[in-house]
């Protein structure tokens, strides 16, 4: 079992240094690129909006509480931007990314593979992961990058709502705390983040879609285990992104 779980982490990494060298090779496959971008687009823009109303609502009454506590009322806005745009955001993405689209592109490239539609592409002198993957792993970082702004700014937006309006918090104060605690490279780490994630997400769906088992069914538990590999990935990876970052760069003020 240790023996297969290691080639199987080996497989995927030699996948993804593949996917990096033929990132800069030509021809560039534009026209699946735009298609896989407008279609993983179409389908998280509008659950991203709704889910990161909930989750900025949920860190700003979180945060305002604590605060009301402590008698810092006034860092309410600061605290909240920073744990939205820096830890929020980029893991509602991510999610969403892998969920959504990560699970299309393995069932997409399973279906192929259980059709031997990618062997036919190599006998033709075909590179699968040039023609196929590489669009897909770039779309996924492209529509991360966006969708983690747009993220950002409905999570504020929704943060700032609650506080005022159910906390009786003061607007004035809330939007000047921005510049007490925040600084621009929470920003962007927030964004490194979401194409990181979007570059995993990716590649394991990629992966798990380009080596199904058992025919039809193999490509539903492939899917399956794409999802749970890139929530296991992507919770790691954040965990250690964060700690670098809290290291390399002091907090405002500190």
């Amino acid at each position: 079992m240790i023996t297969g779980a290691l080639r199987q982490t080996g497989r995927l990494f030699a996948l993804a240094a593949e996917v990096g060298r033929a990132i800069f090779r030509r021809p560039f496959q534009y026209r699946e690129f735009v298609e896989q971008f407008w279609f993983l687009a179409s389908v998280t823009i509008l659950p991203a909006a709704l889910v990161s109303i909930p989750f900025g609502a949920v860190i700003a009454l979180q945060v305002g509480s604590l605060t009301q506590q402590l008698g810092a009322q006034s860092f309410t806005g600061g605290a909240s931007v920073l744990a939205v745009v820096q830890q929020a955001s980029p893991l509602i993405v991510a999610l969403l990314i892998s969920g959504a689209g990560g699970s299309a592109i393995c069932a997409d490239l399973g279906s192929r593979t259980i059709r031997e539609e990618l062997d036919a592409m190599e006998v033709m002198g075909v590179s699968p992961v040039q023609r196929l993957v590489v669009p897909r792993v770039l779309a996924a970082m492209g529509v991360a990058v966006l969708l983690n702004g747009l993220v950002s700014v409905v999570g504020i937006l929704g943060g700032y709502f609650f506080n005022v309006y159910l906390q009786d918090g003061t607007p004035g104060a809330y939007l000047s705390s921005f510049s007490s605690l925040a600084q621009l490279p929470d920003l962007y780490v927030s964004e490194i983040k979401a194409v990181i994630f979007g570059f995993i997400a990716g590649i394991v769906a990629a992966y798990r879609g380009l080596n199904p088992r058992g025919g039809p069914k193999g490509v539903g538990d492939a899917v399956n285990q794409s999802v749970v590999i890139t929530f296991l990935l992507l919770f790691f990876v954040n965990m250690v992104i964060t700690g670098v970052y809290l290291q390399i760069v002091p907090p405002k003020g500190g």
